[in-house]
């Protein structure tokens, strides 16, 4: 029921899913109002035949405060598709709803999975190389060197269950290469990783350019600069295809030459479509829980549930928990300080 356009490109989205994910065996639960539900369901038969609807009235708004929603989060949509996670009713929960609601409630109902403040949310970053893992993606707006830290190993354990790299290449965001360069926590966070024992393939700081490079596999941040990092790419993306657009067909030549690149014109505009990377996994959680962007579209929505479903069927609970196991090892050299609460305030 939430996003910017609720249902109807939900139910679109999971019709598209279906055939991203023919060759798994994949049921659906729509939580929300039943009878806008089922108008859409009618509209796509493909979907209708693999969905189960659970009704209610109740919905967290999008400019719901997370506290507000959480003291009336029972029997909302959003607070039963998570529960449905917690009771193994399903593997994964999806939703474009607002973000706040989703981390606070997701927290609550499905616990953190070691002794962590927040989940992070991952950002799926398309490179010259091919894919890279970034976080934070805006889950936790002000993050200690500690939390850099579990963001660098759960990053890890996701590229490398998602991904199937072996040895993925880690490194930190920061406005420098050299250790001088940056504030406290990342230069902290840099030292932790590059004095452990961690079995992580740790180079060292990268910067913001490197992520479209690819430079290194898993790039960590904090969730103030990993989210303003992500919708300026959007952007960039969107003004690209654009001007491309315009510039192919400002002329016959321009449009007799788009027509003979036209495969390659393809190719590029897929990789620089941000609903190809739609999806955001909120790690560090009991359960699978991804976000979409709320004004994604149908197939950016059916990208987010293919990363669910991914995400369910893959080694990454088993990756986090034994990499996680190696954290206190790490933190013990850190200095004696509280940890930076992440505002309640958490950005789209």
């Amino acid at each position: 029921m939430g996003g910017d356009h609720g249902p109807s490109v939900v139910v679109s989205g999971v019709s598209i899913a279906i055939g991203l994910l023919r060759d798994v065996p994949v049921r659906f639960l729509l939580h929300g109002d039943e009878a806008l539900i089922a108008a859409e369901l009618n509209r796509h038969p493909l979907a209708k035949a693999v969905c189960d609807i659970r009704h209610t009235d109740k919905v967290v708004a999008m400019d719901e405060k997370p506290a507000q929603a959480l003291r009336r989060g029972k029997g909302t949509s959003l607070w039963n598709a998570i529960e449905a996670v917690k009771t193994g009713e399903a593997q994964g929960a999806v939703s474009a709803g607002n973000t706040g609601a989703l981390m606070a409630m997701s927290k609550l109902i499905l616990r953190m999975a070691a002794e962590m403040d927040r989940p992070a949310i991952v950002a799926n970053w398309p490179t010259m190389q091919g894919v890279s893992t970034v976080l934070d993606a805006g889950a936790n707006i002000q993050c200690d060197a500690a939390q850099l830290v579990e963001f660098a190993i759960m990053g890890e354990a996701y590229h490398r269950a998602m991904h199937g790299v072996a040895r993925p290449t880690v490194g930190i965001l920061n406005v420098g290469s050299e250790d001088q360069k940056g504030h406290e926590e990342v230069r902290e966070a840099h030292r932790l990783l590059r004095e452990s024992n961690l079995d992580m393939d740790y180079r060292g700081f990268v910067e913001g350019n490197d992520l479209a490079k690819g430079t290194v596999d898993v790039v960590v941040t904090d969730g103030f600069t990993g989210n303003v990092a992500l919708k300026t790419a959007e952007g960039m993306a969107r003004f690209f295809a654009s001007e491309m657009r315009g510039a192919l067909t400002s002329s016959l030549m321009s449009k007799i030459g788009a027509v003979i690149a036209s495969g390659a014109l393809k190719k590029m505009r897929a990789k620089l479509d941000p609903s190809s990377v739609n999806g955001g996994p909120l790690l560090g959680l009991n359960g699978v829980v991804v976000k979409s962007h709320g004004g994604a579209d149908d197939r950016g929505f059916a990208n987010a549930i293919k990363v669910a479903a991914n995400l369910a069927r893959s080694h990454y609970a088993e990756e986090f928990k034994a990499s996680m196991s190696q954290l206190g090892d790490v933190l013990v050299h850190a200095p004696a300080e509280a940890r930076l609460a992440g505002s309640e305030e958490t950005p789209e």
